[in-house]
């Protein structure tokens, strides 16, 4: 049997103007380590180019098993939540923002197998009308620090991973240490998602849905931790082996 296609949303360069006439162009990119976790699960990894267009967006969805919402170094303007924006925001790339949110409903919508990965996982929760912190440090000072990049290859901080929930049945762990690059993070929880993972500081950390086949959120990197860590290589199996059961029924 064929392996499962599984469909990666890229990043974006925002070209710079180099001039009254003259313009960078916008480039796409995806980090190699995602296309790695999941060809090492089984799967076909294929990239996922921005569009606005409504149709490729559904051909995109006719063609592959399951959709990975990758992370970035960009947050998601609070407009889509219903807030305004505090000056600690960070970079907004619009397009890629409405794109990824478009398809996670999609997704969502066609019941495809759904995983998310830090602003991924973000994108998940507000598709679904949750809402999120903007800053960490300036709405919950009390909480630890988040942005721990120097530590992505190891895990910087532990997190709890809730019984009863589909993350501790694929971990088979009550606590994972994870590598976190964020300073934005879940607040309000979208509709039918559950809290599956928390930082010691109360942070969420990782969400679900027992409403769908697999939706499933984290807030770190696995695709790094998938290298050396068997635990954080079941994210990925588990996903992968759910699509490929689905290619074969179809």
């Amino acid at each position: 049997m064929s392996r499962p296609l599984i469909g990666i949303t890229a990043d974006l360069a925002i070209p710079q103007s180099l001039g009254p006439t003259r313009q960078q162009e916008t480039t796409f990119f995806l980090h190699q380590r995602y296309c790695s976790a999941i060809e090492n699960a089984g799967g076909t990894p294929i990239i996922l180019p921005m569009t606005s267009s409504a149709r490729t967006l559904r051909q995109y969805m006719r063609q592959v098993d399951g959709l990975l919402i990758s992370g970035g170094n960009f947050d998601i303007h609070p407009s889509y939540y219903g807030e305004e924006p505090l000056k600690e925001l960070g970079e907004i790339k619009q397009e890629r923002t409405e794109f990824e949110l478009d398809l996670t409903s999609l997704a969502l919508k066609q019941d495809r197998p759904l995983l998310g990965i830090c602003g991924g996982a973000q994108a998940i929760n507000v598709a679904l009308g949750g809402s999120l912190y903007q800053d960490i440090a300036i709405q919950l000072p009390e909480a630890g620090e988040h942005q721990q990049s120097a530590k992505k290859e190891t895990g910087g901080h532990p997190v709890r991973i809730h019984p009863g929930t589909r993350l501790r049945q694929i971990l088979r762990r009550e606590a994972v240490e994870v590598n976190t690059t964020h300073h934005q993070a879940v607040k309000i929880v979208g509709k039918g998602l559950a809290v599956n993972a928390t930082a010691d500081d109360g942070l969420i950390e990782g969400i679900e849905s027992s409403r769908h086949s697999f939706v499933l959120g984290v807030q770190w990197h696995p695709e790094v931790l998938s290298r050396t860590q068997l635990s954080q290589r079941r994210i990925f199996s588990a996903f992968v082996s759910l699509c490929k059961r689905l290619h074969k029924v179809s």
